[in-house]
């Protein structure tokens, strides 16, 4: 899910200026880029911070101006809510915009009749304030689509031709913020990325999208460690019920276990019995309780009973693993096992059983 949430929007690889915030296409051997094994493609892309207007209300996005090769390399008509993906309509240039970012700005997508417009103010650069002075460049921008990708683009994103951006944001013809790379083999992007560092030198900066989410993929890896730690947690605190049951077991057995005794039973035979007592206590709430999980989890499956919030429609992942199942099946077991070996064997001693 993480993958799909920030892999597809945010390019494999990605291509900035190390030293200043734009370059030009003729600092960049697009030859040699296009011929590096393992490039698919490439897309050129600007990218700014500007202001949205929609009737009375207004918000701050993101403005990628893009060519359209994103539109593949993104799967954008796959992340659709509404509308369909597209950079012109008639010749004309359009905008995709964030599903959330939209309905802050209280507009839809009609499908019977006309388009959604909004007003993109793009800052004019170099230019001095003064009063009287407008100090951005405006344009009024149709919208055929929102995209639901993730919260971050959903609420802040917009994308357009990278010819419109380019007037927008008063860049060169050639000017650009990014090239974004996408790879014919995404388990060699970083070998890919470290050929391309070499090409280009230290004059640009290099990054798979791994490295510009750093922070989520480093969480949602460790995130399965951390559900495992407090299951752990959970199977320690279950476990005291276990020694609970086990020691009313043993005081209401007590006049049972002199009758044992007496007919010649040694304490291994007494042991061996409340020991495996507490194992069958353990089985029988591993078999149910794995029962209970993956039929939970099958019914997410088929019929998606829990929807994630804010996602439009999105149900919560679910993927079932024999993996998870005999990893779980081990911890609980084996926990089982400590707290019933342990407490039997305190309780026989402390009676002088054993």
């Amino acid at each position: 899910m993480i993958e799909k949430l920030y892999s597809d929007f945010d390019a494999p690889i990605t291509i900035r200026s190390s030293q200043t915030k734009t370059f030009f296409e003729n600092e960049i051997n697009f030859q040699q880029l296009r011929s590096t094994t393992g490039v698919k493609q490439y897309t050129k892309a600007t990218e700014e911070i500007v202001v949205i207007k929609h009737e009375d209300k207004w918000a701050n996005a993101t403005l990628f101006g893009v060519d359209s090769t994103f539109l593949m390399m993104s799967r954008m008509s796959a992340h659709m809510v509404d509308g369909f993906p597209a950079l012109y309509e008639n010749q004309e240039p359009v905008g995709i915009i964030g599903a959330s970012l939209l309905d802050k700005l209280g507009g839809y997508i009609p499908q019977a009749f006309g388009r959604e417009s909004v007003m993109i103010y793009g800052p004019k650069r170099d230019m001095k304030m003064s009063v009287g002075k407008n100090p951005f460049q405006t344009r009024i921008v149709p919208i055929v689509g929102r995209m639901n990708f993730n919260r971050e683009v959903n609420a802040e994103s917009m994308v357009v031709p990278i010819e419109l951006s380019r007037e927008l944001l008063g860049y060169a013809e050639n000017e650009l913020s990014a090239i974004y790379l996408d790879v014919t083999d995404p388990s060699k992007k970083h070998a890919i990325k470290t050929t391309i560092q070499e090409q280009l030198g230290n004059q640009f900066t290099v990054k798979t999208n791994d490295e510009k989410n750093e922070l989520i993929f480093q969480t949602s890896k460790t995130e399965r460690l951390i559900v495992i730690v407090i299951l752990v947690f959970i199977f320690i605190l279950a476990s005291f019920n276990l020694v609970a049951s086990l020691t009313m077991l043993f005081v209401e057995k007590k006049e049972d276990i002199h009758i044992l005794k007496s007919m010649g039973a040694d304490g291994q035979l007494i042991f061996r019995i409340f020991f495996y007592e507490g194992l069958l206590i353990a089985a029988k709430g591993i078999i149910f309780g794995l029962i209970l999980g993956y039929g939970i989890c099958f019914l997410q499956l088929q019929f998606g009973l829990l929807e994630m919030p804010n996602s439009f429609g999105e149900v919560f992942p679910i993927m079932l693993t024999v993996k998870d199942g005999l990893l779980i099946l081990f911890l609980v077991s084996s926990l089982s096992f400590l707290a019933s070996y342990f407490p039997v064997k305190m309780l026989l001693k402390r009676n002088a059983i054993v």
